[in-house]
C-alpha cells in the first residue's frame, strides 16, 4: 500500500512539471506568433518589445537574434540591429540570410575606418575558419584524430614497409589536420562568449582622452560602428578601432555583443 502512495505522488508530480513545462512552452508559442504578427503589421516597436521578453524568458536562439536584429533594423535602430546579427552570427556563423542583412546594415555606418594591414596567411586561416562554427570543427578535429591514431596502428604493427610508410605519412597529416581544426574550434569557441567587442548605439558619440566628460575630445564614432573594448573604469570603457586608435567611450553609449 506504501508503494502504491508513493506512485500515486511522482505520478501526480511527474504530471504537474509535465503541465508546467508545457503551459511555458505554450506561452513561448504565443509569443513568439504575437512579435511576429506585430512584424508583418509594421510595428516593430511592439515586435521589439515581445522579442526582448522572450528573450529576457531566458530563451536564446539564432532566429530570434535574427528577427531582432530584423526588427530593430525596420525601427531605424541600425546599431542595435547590427548587435543582434553578431548575436545571430556568434550562434550560426554560416547562416546565409544574417550575413547579408549584416551586410545591408553595415553598409548604413557612416565610419569607414582602415583596417591595419593582416599577413595574407592569416587573413586565409581566418577566412577558412569562419566558414563552420565551433561544434562542426570539433568534430571534425575528433574524426581526425581518430584517423591520426588509425594512421599511427598501420604505421606500428605491419611488416610491409609500404603500409608503414603510408600509415606514418597519412597519420602524420590527420595529426597536423587535428592540430588546426582544434585550435579553430577553440578560437571560435572563444569568440562566441567574448564580450570585449561592441557596437555604437548612439547616433554619434565623441571619444575622450581619458575616463572623465571633461577630457579632450579624440574623435567621433557614428551608430553602428564595432570597437573592441580593451579596459574598463567604472562606467567608462577603453576602447579601440581596427586603424588602431584608443580612447575612452560611457558603457551606456555601446552595446556589446
Amino acid at each position: 500500500m506504501k508503494r502504491f502512495y508513493i506512485i500515486i505522488f511522482l505520478t501526480a508530480l511527474f504530471a504537474t512539471t509535465a503541465g508546467n513545462m508545457t503551459a511555458a512552452e505554450r506561452e513561448l508559442d504565443s509569443m513568439w506568433d504575437r512579435a511576429n504578427t506585430m512584424y508583418i503589421n509594421a510595428d516593430y516597436t511592439g515586435a521589439i518589445a515581445v522579442y526582448d521578453s522572450i528573450l529576457n524568458s531566458g530563451y536564446s536562439s539564432t532566429k530570434l537574434y535574427y528577427n531582432l536584429g530584423n526588427a530593430y533594423f525596420k525601427a531605424g535602430q541600425n546599431g542595435k540591429a547590427i548587435v543582434y546579427y553578431n548575436k545571430a552570427l556568434a550562434l550560426s556563423p554560416t547562416d546565409a540570410d544574417t550575413k547579408y542583412n549584416l551586410a545591408v546594415a553595415n553598409s548604413f555606418v557612416k565610419d569607414e575606418i582602415a583596417e591595419i594591414p593582416t599577413f595574407f596567411l592569416v587573413k586565409w586561416l581566418r577566412s577558412v575558419r569562419d566558414l563552420l562554427g565551433s561544434n562542426a570543427w570539433a568534430i571534425i578535429s575528433l574524426i581526425a584524430l581518430g584517423c591520426a591514431l588509425c594512421g599511427l596502428l598501420f604505421y606500428l604493427l605491419p611488416e610491409k614497409k609500404s603500409i608503414r610508410q603510408i600509415g606514418f605519412w597519412g597519420g602524420l597529416t590527420m595529426g597536423l589536420i587535428f592540430i588546426l581544426t582544434a585550435s579553430f574550434a577553440t578560437i571560435e569557441k572563444h569568440e562566441r562568449i567574448d564580450s570585449s567587442h561592441a557596437i555604437i548605439i548612439n547616433s554619434a558619440v565623441s571619444v575622450k582622452s581619458s575616463p572623465d566628460n571633461s577630457s579632450t575630445d579624440i574623435f567621433i564614432l557614428h551608430e553602428g560602428t564595432k570597437v573592441k573594448i580593451t579596459n574598463q573604469y567604472g562606467d567608462w570603457s577603453e576602447i579601440a578601432i581596427p586603424n588602431g586608435s584608443k580612447g575612452w567611450l560611457l558603457n551606456s553609449v555601446m552595446e556589446t555583443i
